[in-house]
């Protein structure tokens, strides 16, 4: 379980502080598939990236199982469980993606079971476990390998900021397939994705809207869900909220 307790997260900007995050206090509990959906600005990545341990809260503490976590590295957040996947997976020429895999397990994975990996994100895996990790895989293909690598993890949360974020429709529906199997097989964990996809949020268990750095509403996909659907877009709703 992660607990966020009055997390804020300022920056300076034009010799003036602006508060991105302001006094969250959010309970994600293990086994839940949860959203966080907001406006454009409104702090979403940034807070996925307090909760990974790239940026450092202002204020507040953030508990991993009762543990403070709160001056941990990123690093040390990942040995004790967390993942974090980014809008943009990171290319590495040289890289197959057999070893990828490898790195992200931490351990001398079998070829047999990287395969597996990858055909459970809809990957033919003899076409891709030799490939190199470069600028020859489109945006879907490294966001669907980046999900292969958590699942070699099987770490107790994985966060994923954005991960519609530039690629096409085809390779969208694939996504959802993934993160449809993900949210049926979820055991002693949780899964943060950051999106305003309608179809994402319709995966999730449960719902945070974030708007103007602050929670507007937290609960069950049938709880908040209707009210972001009540307008044109859960975009455009959002954007009501931070009015």
């Amino acid at each position: 379980m992660l607990e966020l307790k009055g997390i804020s997260y300022e920056v300076t900007e034009d010799s003036a502080q602006k508060e991105i995050i302001r006094d969250v206090t959010l309970t994600i509990p293990d086994d839940r598939f949860i959203v966080i959906t907001g406006p454009n600005g409104g702090g979403k990545s940034t807070l996925a990236k307090l909760i990974a341990g790239i940026e450092k809260p202002t204020s507040g503490q953030i508990l991993l199982d009762g543990e403070d976590i709160t001056e941990k590295s990123i690093t040390e957040r990942a040995r004790m469980g967390i993942s974090f996947a980014f809008q943009q997976p990171v290319r590495f020429k040289g890289i197959q993606v057999l070893d990828l895999i490898r790195i992200a397990a931490g351990k001398k994975v079998s070829v047999a079971d990287a395969c597996q990996y990858l055909s459970e994100v809809g990957l033919c895996a003899r076409d891709y476990i030799n490939r190199e990790v470069n600028a020859s895989l489109s945006g879907g293909e490294l966001k669907r390998i980046e999900i292969a690598t958590v699942l070699a993890r099987g770490t107790k949360m994985s966060v994923f900021d954005e991960p519609e974020a530039g690629i096409d429709l085809w390779s969208f529906q694939n996504l959802i397939e993934v993160f449809e199997r993900m949210q049926k097989n979820i055991q002693n964990g949780s899964i943060v994705v950051i999106s305003h996809q309608e179809r994402i949020l319709n995966i999730a268990d449960e719902i945070v809207v974030l708007a103007n750095g602050s929670i507007k509403e937290y609960g069950s996909r049938d709880e908040v869900l209707p009210g972001l659907l009540g307008t044109s877009s859960a975009v455009n709703s959002c954007q009501k909220l931070s009015k």
